[in-house]
């Protein structure tokens, strides 16, 4: 991915953004390492449209390349769901990781947050990825969505392409560290899973005690 991003730049990074919206494709790695290319601290300099160069500039380029693309990937995802609802996660679903249990998972995610769960999905990782199809499915205001899509793309691109800018070659050391935020993400949504799966089993169990103690 990295010699991808070196060779087309600001380029390869919209492609990336715009697939990480329905597909998980390592967008703070993404981010990370094509704003630690606009610092021109790397060998590789950064491609911003057929000329090199780094520095301020280049860090816009990359950081709005980022959030432009992660938009427009989180619109197509939102038409996918709208248009196509569950017949969609039924017959392709598999392929951007989107079963009928992470569907269900997604709308127990959307009645919590309502109105917010779409930035929230946006800035939190690894959900990040599986909030666009979702939220077409569940009919999100496409208004609100994309509002709230653009202000969580931002964030999360200008934050990790600022970190990747300011410690150029140091770059490989906060992205190994932030794989251990991954790490518990997903444990806490496991956990997450495995109490609800207990709890209803639970009150599964007493209601058919409940149903035959009183025959």
């Amino acid at each position: 991915m990295t010699s991808f991003l070196a060779h087309y730049g600001v380029l390869g990074v919209f492609v990336l953004m715009t697939i990480d919206a329905v597909f998980p494709a390592f967008s703070e790695l993404v981010m990370l390492y094509g704003g630690a290319l606009a610092s021109g601290a790397l060998t590789h300099e950064l491609d911003v449209f057929g000329s090199h160069t780094t520095g301020f500039g280049a860090f816009l380029a990359i950081a709005l390349a980022g959030t432009i693309g992660y938009l427009l990937g989180s619109l197509a995802g939102w038409a996918i769901g709208f248009y196509g609802r569950h017949r969609f996660v039924k017959r392709w679903g598999r392929w951007f990781h989107l079963d009928e249990a992470r569907l269900d998972r997604a709308e127990r995610w959307f009645s919590r947050w309502e109105g917010w769960a779409v930035f929230l999905g946006r800035i939190t990782p690894v959900v990040r990825s599986f909030v666009s199809i979702p939220a077409g499915v569940f009919e999100s205001p496409l208004p609100r969505y994309l509002v709230l899509t653009a202000l969580g793309s931002a964030i999360w691109c200008f934050a990790w392409a600022g970190a990747g800018w300011g410690l150029g070659a140091s770059w490989q050391g906060v992205h190994d560290g932030f794989a251990y935020v991954d790490y518990v993400v997903v444990a806490g949504i496991v956990a997450a899973a495995a109490y609800l799966v207990l709890r209803r089993r639970r009150s599964i169990t007493m209601a058919r005690r409940a149903s035959n103690s009183s025959r």
